[in-house]
């Protein structure tokens, strides 16, 4: 049987707890000796990165029970049932553990809410930043309380980009021709990466962002954050973001998307 969507406002609320939970958390174990695994896919892994997903997950369940959950460093073992909920919460506790292990604060707490294959809530919370992003379907873009909106930005003359992870789309001659083509174009670019630079766009303080190499659980909660913020954020292809997907393009404005769109497959 299939759910009707939760209360966003009380959601909201809900899933700020579990990223004040899951910071906690995470400075238990700042002074710790850190003990680093690599996972399957060769990246890092820490006891604060499955302490704060731990953290995370008791506060969902406690408040949500039969929704699904799907983290980082535990999969989703979700219950059929759960599943049926049409409610999945996705969690990455640090996104960013390269920069947790390595003393940089480029580091934050993903959670975000999907009902029915549609992202409807995200919480992004950046304790070595002092910033906590939120937003969702029925909430305006917040950034530390503060009503945030993307700038108005439409040309390729006025953007100021960032670029994030971009190793797949190095490999791919005909994209890379086109993003030299955007940057030839941009007023400027930076490469910010990981939660910081969509922060700074959903702000107003960057105009785009662009990344090939992601996943979901890193993106799902900014997603929603750029959006409610007034922009637009899909994969490299213009599709909305799903579980599957791997590369981001957003920007302020849906005019300045659909140019670095156009001008990135130029040459495909």
């Amino acid at each position: 049987m299939t759910m009707e969507i939760p209360d966003l406002q009380q959601a909201l609320q809900v899933a700020l707890s579990a990223a004040d939970q899951a910071a906690e958390a995470i400075d238990t174990h700042q002074s710790a000796s850190t003990r680093i695994e690599l996972k399957a896919d060769q990246t890092p892994v820490t006891v604060a990165d499955r302490a704060a997903e731990q953290a995370i997950r008791e506060v969902l369940q406690q408040h949500y029970p039969e929704h699904a959950i799907y983290g980082e460093e535990y999969g989703d073992a979700s219950s059929d049932a759960q599943r049926d909920s049409g409610c999945l919460w996705l969690l990455d506790p640090i996104d960013g553990t390269k920069s947790w292990i390595a003393g940089l604060p480029f580091w934050s707490i993903q959670i975000a809410l999907m009902v029915r294959q549609q992202l409807v809530l995200g919480v992004s919370s950046a304790p070595a930043f002092a910033e906590l992003a939120c937003a969702s379907n029925e909430h305006a873009s917040t950034l530390n309380r503060t009503r945030i909106h993307c700038s108005a930005a439409t040309s390729l003359s006025a953007c100021r980009l960032s670029l994030g992870n971009i190793s797949t789309l190095a490999a791919d001659p005909a994209r890379w021709r086109g993003l030299a083509d955007i940057i030839s174009a941009c007023n400027r670019v930076r490469g910010y990466g990981d939660f910081y630079h969509y922060h700074r766009l959903a702000a107003g303080q960057l105009d785009a962002v662009l990344e090939s190499d992601v996943n979901i659980l890193d993106v799902a909660a900014l997603q929603v954050i750029v959006s409610a913020a007034g922009g637009i954020m899909t994969d490299m292809h213009g599709q909305p973001l799903q579980l599957d997907s791997t590369t981001v393009l957003a920007a302020a404005t849906a005019q300045l998307h659909e140019t670095l769109l156009t001008t990135l497959h130029r040459h495909v």
